[in-house]
């Protein structure tokens, strides 16, 4: 929503932010203030939010740029190619993620499929998404923790009837997403059949971790001199438990 907003304030356009209400900390709030953005609350969770955001982008005039957007897909996969430059090249074993609306996963998945079939790199890094326990849709799906069923990419033909039960449950159940970690605080991952594609491509894994154990990422992070929000304190907080897993 920031960089958005900076866009359009050097672009002289108008910027609508769409956030559920009460779940952004002020700090990231503070920087799409900044640019002069419109904060629009909705009453839900982030997946409301989204749907506000995606109804409002069918006025005429008005364009999405959240993570549903191919281009911004294509951006998000530049990460990685910064990663291998800095790495001189050398492909680590292990790319870890916090998966949310599993965005960066996809892109990354996207990055490393093009890279690996144009002779870039030689090998295939495995991709690891951690969800938070409190919002972990991909983690149940994945690992087949909803009707002991594992969802995959089955090669272009994932089982989508399946997805789709899941959302009905958790509808009936009224079961919402709920984290500290904002920024990964989703139920319905809009980019989950893509994120699939990237774990099939990766032989990638799936685990989650509670809101106790990203906080102690983050101080992780931050004792080697760094900072991050929770929801990147997934990241240490996972690599942790797939150690103690013997995955890494």
């Amino acid at each position: 929503s920031a960089s958005a907003g900076m866009y359009a304030a050097n672009e002289n356009m108008e910027c609508d932010v769409y956030i559920p209400e009460g779940e952004i900390a002020p700090g990231k709030l503070s920087q799409a203030y900044q640019f002069g953005t419109q904060l629009i609350q909705i009453k839900g969770n982030f997946d409301d939010a989204f749907l506000r955001s995606l109804e409002a982008a069918n006025e005429s005039g008005s364009y999405t740029v959240n993570s549903v957007n191919p281009f911004r897909i294509e951006g998000q996969k530049t990460i990685l190619y910064r990663v291998l430059e800095f790495l001189n090249w050398e492909v680590p074993d292990w790319i870890v993620y916090p998966g949310g609306a599993l965005g960066n996963t996809s892109s990354c998945g996207k990055a490393i499929i093009e890279l690996y079939q144009s002779g870039w790199i030689k090998k295939i890094p495995r991709i690891a998404v951690i969800n938070a326990s409190g919002a972990n849709t991909l983690d149940t799906l994945y690992n087949g923790k909803f009707e002991e069923t594992e969802l995959r990419w089955n090669k272009g033909s994932p089982d989508v009837e399946l997805i789709e039960r899941y959302y009905t449950k958790m509808q009936r159940d009224d079961v919402r997403p709920k984290t500290k970690a904002t920024a990964i605080q989703i139920g319905k991952p809009v980019n989950l059949l893509k994120g699939l594609r990237a774990l099939e491509y990766t032989n990638g894994v799936v685990l989650s971790v509670d809101d106790k154990e990203m906080l102690d990422g983050m101080s992780i992070v931050g004792l080697n001199g760094f900072d991050c929000e929770m929801a990147s304190g997934a990241v240490p907080a996972g690599i942790k438990k797939l150690l103690e897993k013997d995955i890494i």
